[in-house]
């Protein structure tokens, strides 16, 4: 196996740009109420600045924002556009196929959250897919 700067994802600036400036309905994974962490950060700024639903999911399946919260994207009802995972590289894996098994539209990996083989399921199954970047980061490039 190669190192994972050779084999690493490039992002499509086009998916990128269309996914934060259409309005949409985004699954959170991971995002909690906990002030320390990115999340809710992050979550806020697609909330409030670009217009988009925020539906918090977490082990918990606490309410975040104002939003109701879940314990899986399979609990969520109604289509969800973006699955946004703030989960270890490890476990994305798995968030991924809840994603393409609910049939949402596309996986955006957060910052560090690198799985290749998991995008590589997530576009077979026909989602945008995004890894290793920050919708906040991304939309200053604008």
């Amino acid at each position: 196996m190669g190192s994972i700067n050779s084999e690493r994802h490039k992002n499509d600036p086009d998916v990128i740009r269309r996914l934060l400036t259409t309005p949409a309905r985004w699954a959170v994974v991971g995002l909690s109420n906990n002030p320390l962490r990115v999340a809710p950060r992050v979550a806020h700024f697609l909330q409030a600045r670009l217009g988009m639903e925020i539906v918090p999911v977490s082990l918990r399946g606490e309410n975040v924002l104002g939003a109701t919260g879940y314990k899986t994207l399979g609990e969520i009802p109604g289509h969800i556009d973006v699955v946004d995972c703030f989960v270890n590289s490890q476990k994305v894996g798995a968030v991924v196929d809840q994603a393409i098994a609910i049939g949402a539209s596309a996986v955006w990996l957060q910052l560090g959250v690198i799985d290749e083989k998991a995008l590589a399921r997530a576009k077979t199954a026909g989602l945008d897919v995004v890894m290793d970047t920050c919708p906040i980061i991304e939309y200053q490039n604008f």
